[in-house]
């Protein structure tokens, strides 16, 4: 019986050594993936769509494109965005003032209240680009 038992341990350890090692080449890949994680900026936190307010312009958001990809308007005014088509797209601001869900169809609207110049893009596509130009009269 004895015999047995050193026979088995081994193997349960050669096994658990095996995990072991399986499991730290993971890790390591773990950390190079976060590390070129950290280099990409994080999508920001989901905004809610304004759908009660009466937008001053709407952006068609159709084959891979804004359009019209620069609009203006002043502040206290706000944009809508249709998307249309088949594939998923989102309006995504870099510093987090407004960020839509994926979605394929529907719209995403939202309320600029300062002047200013908010540049946005599609988070999977981001060669999609757009900007809005919001000016005092």
């Amino acid at each position: 019986m004895s015999g047995a038992v050193r026979t088995r341990r081994p193997a349960a350890n050669a096994v658990l050594g095996r995990r072991a090692l399986l499991g730290g080449a993971l890790g390591l890949v773990g950390v190079g993936a976060a590390a070129l994680v950290g280099c990409t900026p994080a999508k920001p936190k989901f905004v809610p769509s304004e759908d009660g307010v009466q937008a001053a312009v709407t952006v068609k958001v159709v084959d891979n494109a804004y359009e019209p990809a620069e609009v203006s308007i002043a502040p206290g005014q706000a944009v809508r965005w249709e998307f249309i088509g088949p594939d998923q797209h989102d309006v995504i601001q870099s510093d987090g003032e407004f960020a839509s869900k994926l979605q394929r169809e529907g719209s995403y609207t939202h309320r600029f209240a300062k002047a200013g110049d908010y540049a946005y893009l599609c988070s999977i596509h981001p060669e999609m680009k757009g900007v809005v130009h919001v000016t005092a009269a």
